[in-house]
């Protein structure tokens, strides 16, 4: 367990109680854990925040990206949109209309988002031919709690299994 002294609230209301760090985590997860934990044992989790510090943008890059692959991509968001469409539509009409209404929107959304995928990857003229994913990820991750409710949340928190991840100090 990790106590230190009191930090202000950034950004907070007037009058509104300072926090102390009640524990901090190399992982998200483990101080996810922790707040769990605390929950689970009827602790008002409202006075509580989990501040990720030292922040990164991180992109994963996950393959090569072509016109083709844009287009397919393009057509399958398409026709879901299609899809959804098609079964908005569908719902003001009887018989077998219905599927014929549905088929078409999906197969027209497909097109039409093959369409535009093709076009938005063709504009950027061969200067973004990869595809990724971003996140924002932080070094480390501090479990705060308003004064007023840390010795309550320490003794909760000393009651806590030990699991991967456990808590280390600041």
């Amino acid at each position: 367990m990790t106590t230190g002294p009191e930090k202000p609230v950034a950004g907070s209301a007037a009058g509104r109680s300072s926090r102390a760090l009640l524990k901090e985590f190399d992982d998200y997860a483990s101080a996810q854990r922790l707040v769990d934990w605390l929950s689970d044992s009827g602790f008002p989790v409202e006075h509580i925040q989990i501040v990720g510090t030292g922040i990164r943008s991180v992109e994963q890059v996950t393959g090569r990206m072509t016109v083709g692959k844009a287009a397919l991509y393009g057509a399958g968001s398409g026709a879901w949109m299609g899809l959804l469409i098609g079964l908005i539509i569908g719902l003001f009409t009887e018989g077998p209309a219905w599927f014929l209404i549905l088929l078409v929107s999906l197969v027209l959304g497909a097109f039409w988002g093959a369409m535009l995928g093709f076009v938005a990857h063709w504009a950027t003229k061969g200067k973004r031919d990869f595809a990724s994913v971003k996140a924002l990820e932080a070094e480390r991750y501090a479990v705060l709690v308003e004064e007023p409710y840390l010795n309550e949340a320490v003794r909760l928190a000393n009651n806590q299994p030990l699991q991967e991840g456990s808590p280390t100090t600041p």
